[in-house]
């Protein structure tokens, strides 16, 4: 298995290593090993779950649930219940907010037609 820094994850990520040690302190990523010298060194496994950390984040999931989602995880099997009510409650946040801005996105669809007719007119009319 391989093994990175913390510079690594961080290139690969796009994330800033004070965010890594951030979400490390704030307990989401709980196992992260250190080198004999004390430096992070994260695992594949590690990637894998800051993946879904980022997921879940950019979809809004807050860090206090993301860190109950992580907790829950490391007790393994038992809580696998308890994930999914959690990820699916999260989908169906995520599905209402694309609903709402498809909503934003269509107001804004109909005003560049409104406002693109207007300039064609207004554009006739200076030639």
């Amino acid at each position: 298995m391989s093994e990175y820094s913390i510079k690594q994850v961080s290139d690969k990520t796009s994330l800033p290593t004070h965010t890594l040690r951030y979400y490390e302190k704030e307990g989401l990523l709980p196992n992260i090993n250190r080198s004999a010298g004390g430096s992070r060194r994260f695992s594949d496994d590690d990637l894998e779950a800051l993946e879904l950390i980022c997921c879940l984040k950019s979809t809004g999931m807050s860090i206090k649930k993301i860190k109950e989602f992580v907790e829950l995880s490391a007790k393994g099997g038992q809580t696998l219940k308890q994930r999914c009510d959690i990820l699916f409650e999260h989908k169906r946040s995520v599905e209402e907010q694309i609903q709402e801005m498809e909503k934003h996105l269509q107001k804004v669809r109909c005003k560049i037609e409104c406002f693109t007719a207007q300039y064609e007119k207004y554009n006739k009319q200076q030639a």
